[in-house]
């Protein structure tokens, strides 16, 4: 979500049309697609009024995932993780504070470097030729493309000719992933003891 809002934000073609395509994907859904779609662009069109909800999604985003993280933590911490091997392993444990956390402050700190360099020192390397062109509602770009991080949802759309279909197996592709630790019901969560690994 906090790509796809921060995509929209050069407003140029690629962006305009991309906020076009993705938000006119809410219009199948049944009886209320098209408020949803009015509400979410502000208006009877993609404007100034989405992008300025757009700016304010993405600038709310971050802080909305720092938070969630941070629940995360304290719940990691407080209970502990889960056994896969549901073995009683009290004797292996290692405090989260200071050697996790400080694994993880190293981590970050290097990919946020990386991200900075990429950022200030060549901020068009990953950028599309075609979102140098100011927006322009008249004027369809010739071959529209998502970028990589969405070309899953792209084929999924694609593949299936029905809109509402198409908008069903997105979220389905979705939702399986968080399905899927549901699955799993025995005990030993690891493959330690599976035929497999012997």
């Amino acid at each position: 979500m906090t790509a796809f809002v921060g995509y929209v934000l050069p407003w140029g073609q690629m962006s305009f049309w991309g906020a076009t395509v993705i938000t006119n994907l809410l219009s199948a859904v049944p009886y209320i697609g098209d408020i949803l779609v009015q509400w979410i662009w502000g208006g009877f069109s993609v404007d100034n009024a989405t992008l300025t909800r757009f700016f304010a999604f993405h600038f709310l985003f971050p802080f909305v995932i720092a938070a969630a993280t941070m629940v995360h933590l304290i719940f990691l911490h407080e209970t502990g993780s889960n056994n896969p091997t549901g073995l009683n392993s009290d004797a292996d444990k290692v405090s989260f504070h200071p050697y996790f956390s400080y694994k993880d402050l190293l981590g970050f700190a290097i990919l946020l470097t990386a991200l900075a360099s990429i950022a200030l020192f060549s901020p068009n390397l990953l950028g599309d030729p075609e979102n140098f062109t100011p927006a322009n509602p008249l004027v369809t770009p010739p071959h529209i493309k998502p970028e990589w991080y969405f070309l899953f949802a792209y084929a999924i759309l694609r593949s299936i000719p029905n809109k509402l279909g198409g908008v069903l197996a997105l979220l389905a592709s979705i939702l399986i992933l968080m399905v899927v630790p549901f699955l799993h019901t025995s005990k030993q969560r690891s493959l330690t003891f599976r035929p497999v690994t012997q």
